[in-house]
């Protein structure tokens, strides 16, 4: 059985995590301010769906993207030239939470659910929660939104309405963090298409080490991208490993 936290409780260690399934810790809590940045300073995550208790994740191997490992393919390099895409930071976190919302092709519903947007909304307004949108012709195409503490970035969740506008949100945060000195993002779970840009796994002790060094460290600010930037330029300095 996993523990069954009453709201404010601490969280197990997790190396107490299941191995089946990999990684749940813990059920119940709650989603204030203040227990999601604890979680997040130990490497724990929520994820459930709505008939589910709230249920906190530490999985045996993190999927990590090492800033200076993003790998820039060369239709992804000519999409960021072409300059088709306009990209923001912080100018519609709702709409970027909705975006990621939304029900996938193949799937009834969602794991963002009406609480955990709220959750996320609350750490948006302490400063913790930050969206980068993707634009088209003046219409939202995509985005991204992440948690950040100190200078851990947690990627939380993407969405495209048009071909590759995730990838291109995930290459500027990518070149951004790297320029901020950020080491890696947190991808929490495996996908083929993180893996294709450059995401790998890393075992729970290493990324717990990482946590506890970067959630003590200043964190950017401000949170926007530099006017200099350029995604292919900095993130192209080093070849993929």
């Amino acid at each position: 059985m996993i523990p069954l936290l009453p709201p404010g409780a601490p969280f197990p260690p997790v190396d107490r995590a299941r191995h089946q399934p990999d990684g749940l810790l813990a059920a119940g809590g709650d989603l204030s301010v203040d227990t999601l940045l604890r979680a997040y300073r130990h490497g724990i995550f929520p994820w459930f769906s709505d008939d589910d208790p709230i249920l906190w994740w530490s999985p045996t191997r993190r999927m990590v993207l090492p800033t200076d490992e993003f790998h820039v393919s060369r239709s992804l390099r000519q999409v960021l030239r072409r300059g088709t895409f306009t990209v923001t930071v912080d100018t519609a976190f709702d709409d970027v939470l909705r975006g990621c919302a939304a029900p996938r092709a193949g799937q009834d519903g969602t794991w963002l659910s009406d609480d955990m947007q709220t959750a996320y909304r609350a750490l948006k307004a302490a400063g913790h929660a930050h969206s980068v949108e993707v634009w088209c012709d003046g219409a939202l195409a995509g985005g991204l939104y992440v948690v950040s503490v100190g200078r851990l970035v947690c990627g939380e969740s993407m969405f495209s309405r048009r071909t590759n506008a995730s990838k291109v949100a995930l290459a500027w945060l990518a070149a951004q963090c790297r320029r901020w000195e950020v080491p890696v993002i947190d991808c929490q779970l495996h996908t083929d298409h993180l893996a294709s840009l450059g995401a790998r796994l890393v075992p729970r002790a290493t990324f717990s080490h990482w946590v506890a060094a970067l959630t003590r460290q200043r964190p950017p600010h401000p949170w926007s991208f530099e006017a200099d930037l350029d995604p292919v330029a900095e993130l192209g300095a080093s070849p993929l490993h």
